[in-house]
């Protein structure tokens, strides 16, 4: 944590930024989840199911597996409280309440400190646990867990996911054996409107993600078999996510596969818009690749810290108008900075301006705002779309 805390004098760009290097941010997480699993915090880990066990088998395997795990739990209750010692606690209090409690159950944890008892115990019969520990004081903090009617739902909770992971892979078997289409469309997006304008344009798969959610490698290769195309293209719509793309093309054996190199939404869609079907694969690659060239981007969004980039000073909660390759403006006032943004990117060869509001952006607002800059930039057509996008107020793009 201490050479996380340090990596902004490594690095400029993070001292720039005011933020910590997040993979060591996440290697820490890593450490941390080591270090519970070694206290033995318990964690719902999703049953995992072998390849080679398939169908009703694989059910009942986890089900009767389950079931002798149920039968072999001795003491159901799981039982945790403090005791509030109304004399100190010493090392004859921990091995008094030792010894009683492990008449009663397993699993026993007793710590004494000071005027406080902490008691953790697995037993059938909790009444008895509590009974003996108000003889030393008071209690507070009480906890017990059934945990015979806890394994019972979590089996309920494997059953099903056994279920919906069988369905999944026989529909999957039915799509292999369907002939393959020629060309298919994977894009990632987030907001119900990004992704319905998506789909009515042609995009086969919709991938969840964005700035706060990059999908896996794995979400990709998923995604390339379940469109179930010879060729497929893959919009990632982030310059975060093009690399998980490139490595899933890389992965990808009877599919061909073509990254178009989309850094924004706006470019993703009018790559797709300009997809030819008369063409060849490699020729559209290129034609998609130069028109979504041709496309300016603004998302208007909040800062959570404060921070200086490219010269500008932002505070906590103040209104960023984010570029391609920068800041476009700040300001306290979502309106105002879109339009500064708007003023920064619209020139002379400018001709559609397509706005998608966000989830937190009332459609009266954003037809408010459209209009105005509709009256400003009267050489330009403008379309308002609804994005549905977490996060940012606005996505403008300017073509």
């Amino acid at each position: 944590e201490y050479v996380l805390s340090q990596t902004p004098e490594m690095l400029p760009v993070l001292k720039e930024a005011g933020v910590v290097d997040s993979g060591g941010q996440g290697l820490i997480q890593v450490i941390k989840g080591c270090i519970e699993g070694l206290k033995g915090k318990v964690v719902d880990i999703d049953a995992a199911v072998t390849p080679s066990v398939s169908g009703n088998r694989a059910a009942k395997t986890a089900t009767g597996a389950g079931s002798t795990q149920a039968a072999d739990i001795r003491f159901g209750y799981c039982t945790e409280f403090i005791i509030n010692a109304e004399k100190p606690a010493d090392e004859t209090t921990e091995q008094e309440l030792k010894d009683y409690l492990s008449t009663i159950g397993d699993s026993l944890v007793v710590v004494a400190d000071d005027d406080i008892v902490k008691i953790h115990v697995h037993t059938n019969d909790p009444g008895l646990a509590i009974q003996k520990a108000l003889t030393y004081g008071s209690l507070s903090r009480i906890k017990i867990d059934n945990m015979r009617e806890e394994h019972q739902e979590k089996l309920i909770k494997d059953s099903e996911r056994l279920a919906a992971q069988q369905k999944a892979e026989e529909e999957a078997k039915e799509k292999k054996e369907e002939p393959r289409k020629k060309y298919g469309f994977i894009a990632v997006s987030v907001g119900e409107g990004l992704s319905e304008i998506f789909k009515g344009i042609g995009a086969d798969y919709i991938i969840e993600g964005g700035q706060t959610m990059n999908p896996s490698t794995e979400d990709m290769l998923e995604a390339i078999e379940k469109v179930h195309a010879e060729t497929v293209y893959i919009l990632p719509n982030n310059k975060n996510i093009i690399l998980a793309a490139e490595q899933a093309k890389s992965l990808s054996e009877d599919t061909k596969v073509y990254v178009v190199p989309s850094k924004t939404v706006p470019q993703g869609i009018t790559a797709l818009i300009n997809f030819a079907p008369d063409l060849t694969a490699e020729e559209n690659m290129e034609q998609m690749s130069e028109e979504m060239s041709h496309v300016k981007t603004a998302q208007i969004t909040y800062a959570v810290r404060n921070t200086s980039i490219d010269g500008m000073e932002i505070a906590e909660g103040d209104i960023m108008g984010i570029g391609d390759s920068g800041m476009l403006a700040v300001g306290k006032n979502i309106e105002e900075t879109a339009m500064e943004s708007l003023r920064k990117m619209v020139d002379d060869e400018s001709e559609l301006v397509t706005i998608y509001y966000g989830e937190d952006v009332t459609e009266e607002d954003a037809e408010a705002f459209c209009e105005k800059a509709r009256k400003e930039f009267t050489s330009c057509e403008f379309e308002c779309q609804n994005g549905g996008q977490p996060i940012y107020y606005y996505m403008i793009s300017v073509e």
